[in-house]
């Protein structure tokens, strides 16, 4: 019978050299705080079913010591009927993960994006089970490309970094 073990090298080249071990362990997945608010009470139901589905995304992480991070994926739904909220549902779906020798780019890609990509399916899953819980149909939402998010927020950051070099010397 295999070994269940968590531990990850983001690196396999690197095992046999003299450059350190990378590791990446999830040691914990756990809902920090969840929310569900039907303003319109029973009045909701009196609709015809076909809302907009909105949704936000956040996710920020908090180094807890040396090698351990928390990293929080913040997912607001929201569905409306007629501009008015039928249902609006809040999870801070939290991980705490091992992370041991990645540095600068990777380690924030790991924490922007790898770490959310863990989080999102207990977090959808979560919000799904609230929604027909409040006694509406489930809410189905579209997977999520992390990667392809955080690569844009490096772009726009970048960008910007750029656009505030450049109208330095004006000044």
């Amino acid at each position: 019978m295999a070994d269940n073990e968590n531990t990850v090298a983001v690196n396999p080249e690197a095992a046999g050299s003299e450059a350190p071990q990378q590791q990446f362990v999830m040691q914990r997945i756990y809902v920090k705080d969840i929310s569900f608010e039907a303003p319109q009470g029973a009045e909701a139901f009196k609709k015809q079913w076909q809302p907009a589905i909105k949704q936000d995304i956040n996710t920020a992480s908090t180094k807890l010591d040396e090698k351990n991070h928390e990293v929080v994926l913040t997912l607001t739904v929201t569905a409306e009927i007629d501009d008015e909220t039928v249902f609006l549902i809040e999870i801070k779906q939290a991980g705490i993960f091992f992370i041991d020798g990645l540095e600068g780019v990777q380690l924030a890609q790991t924490l922007g994006a790898v770490c959310p990509n863990i989080l999102f399916p207990y977090a959808r899953e979560a919000i799904d089970s609230m929604a027909v819980r409040g006694s509406f149909p489930p809410v189905q939402l579209p997977p999520i490309n992390f990667d392809g998010l955080f690569q844009q927020a490096v772009a726009q950051r970048a960008a910007q970094a750029q656009a505030e070099a450049q109208a330095a010397p004006e000044q």
